[in-house]
Parts: structure tokens; sequence; C-alpha cells
């Protein structure tokens, strides 16, 4: 996307007040970049998405820390991928982002407008379209989609019309938070987490996702007693299951000490008298 920036024709303002123009190609009218006061230059621009990164992230002390912030590098090579963008040298900016969704995992397309004081939360999986538009001081958390529909009905658009949202000024975009097609999201609005928009948000809304509701539940049925186990084998005895004849318990003989011979009767055959091979007892 090539565009240029100017000032208000006939408006008076100051130049830093200034008017995005889309490229023909797109064909959509002209729609005002988000509001504020700009710095001149990319380096001013940088220095005042370092600051925000102080103010808005509790974690970060100061600007040492934030120099090592996870999305910087993003919102840095977007910063320049998009002037080289808007001049018509779209492989080095797709590139560059390339680069930039390497190594922290925010997708920027060269051609979305950002404004100003953007602020990216931890940045992962975050992805904003070609024709989306982002305006001041809005907060972006981390699975955020700025997105189309889908193919299947942007290739049915008319050419250049716009596929990507819109978002106003200080809105705040939730974890998880999806907004597609070309819908207007309002200052001052609020998605949140996990919530789909498919339409305008009006200024000041809230869009936010069904929550679950945790009640207390029933009371479940009564437990049955864990029967106790058996901790006979830790005693010296086996175990004996149910129906069996009990086993003879023999106690092993100490160091130096014979055997006992086993008393007749118990646990054996009664012993043969005399080696004539009667049983004791028998005729």
């Amino acid at each position: 996307m090539r565009a240029r920036v100017k000032k208000r024709a006939g408006s008076g303002a100051p130049d830093d007040e200034v008017m995005y123009q889309p490229h023909p190609a797109h064909g959509c009218p002209a729609e005002p970049a988000p509001r504020g006061d700009r710095p001149r230059g990319l380096l001013r621009t940088l220095e005042e998405d370092l600051r925000t990164i102080v103010e808005r992230d509790p974690s970060i002390r100061n600007r040492r820390e934030a120099l090592l912030h996870p999305v910087l590098p993003a919102m840095l090579l977007h910063r320049v991928a998009h002037r080289l963008y808007r001049r018509d040298r779209r492989l080095v900016a797709r590139l560059l982002m390339l680069l930039a969704r390497g190594f922290t995992g925010v997708e920027i397309h060269p051609g979305a407008v950002l404004g100003r004081r953007v602020f990216v939360d931890h940045g992962a999986a975050v992805v904003i379209g070609e024709t989306a538009v982002v305006g001041d001081d809005v907060t972006i958390y981390h699975q955020v989609t700025l997105g189309a529909v889908g193919w299947w009905r942007d290739n049915r658009r008319a050419g250049g019309e716009r596929r990507h949202p819109v978002i106003g000024d200080r809105v705040v975009l939730g974890v998880g938070a999806t907004v597609l097609g070309p819908v207007h999201v309002g200052d001052d609005a609020v998605i949140g987490a996990r919530a789909l928009v498919l339409g305008d948000v009006p200024a000041g809304a809230r869009a936010l996702a069904p929550v679950r509701a945790v009640s207390p539940g029933p009371p479940g049925p009564s437990v049955p007693p864990v029967p106790r186990p058996d901790h006979s084998h830790a005693e010296g005895r086996p175990l004996v299951g149910a129906g069996a004849a009990p086993a003879v318990e023999r106690p092993s003989p100490r160091r130096g000490q014979a055997p006992r011979p086993a008393r007749p009767g118990v646990g054996h055959a009664p012993q043969a008298r005399g080696g004539t091979g009667e049983a004791a007892g028998m005729t």
C-alpha cells in the first residue's frame, strides 16, 4: 500500500495534523490518521514507543529494561517497514517484518497504520492485517487478531476495498480478542478477552465474551469406606486368600542352631513305625 501524508487543505492546521491518504488502488476514501500531535521523524516516534513501554508495563523499571521488551523490535521494524512500504519498496518491507515475526512472534503487515503510543503487551501471536488502522494510545494484549473475514469474501470485494478493522483511540484489546472485517471500533471501547467482533463497536462500548458461571454443585454421592489393607506381609506372614488353608508358620533357626524337627500331625503326614510301612495306629 502506498500512501502520502499532507496538510489538511484550507484548515490552517499545523504540519503535525495530517490526513492519511490511501493509495488509489485501495479504492477507499481518505481516512483520518490516528489523532494527536505527531512527533516528526522516526527517532522521536521510537523514543515515544520506548517511553510508552516503561509507563504501561509494570514489570519494566526503566528504559534500559524497556530495550529488552519482546515487542520493541517488532514496533521498531514496523515503523521502518511501513515507510518503505509507502515508497513501493515492498520486498524489503516484507523482509523486515518477516524478521520481526521470527524474533518476536508479532506479525504486523507493513501496510498497516499504527498510531502513536501503541502498546503491545507480551506480543505472542499478535496479527495485524494490511489495511488495518490502529489509533493512538491503543493497548493490545497477546493473541489479538485484526484480520479479514477470509479470501472467499475478500476476493469478491471491489479493487482496493478495505478488508481489515479500524481501531479508534484509547481502545483496549484483551487477550485473544479477534476483530474481523472492515469494521470500526470507536474511541475508548474495550474488547474483552476471547471476544469475537464482526460488526461496528460504538465509542465507549464494551464487547465482552460470555463468562462461564461458577456455582457450587450438588453434593455428590456418599463415598464408601475404604477397606483397610492387610499388612500381615510386613510382619513376616504371607497373605492368605479367601477360602485357602492357612500356611504353617515356622520360625527361622538362629545362627549355629539346628532346625527343630516338625511335630507330627502338623502340616505333615504321620511318620511310619518300625520300618514296616504301616502307618501308626493301623493294623
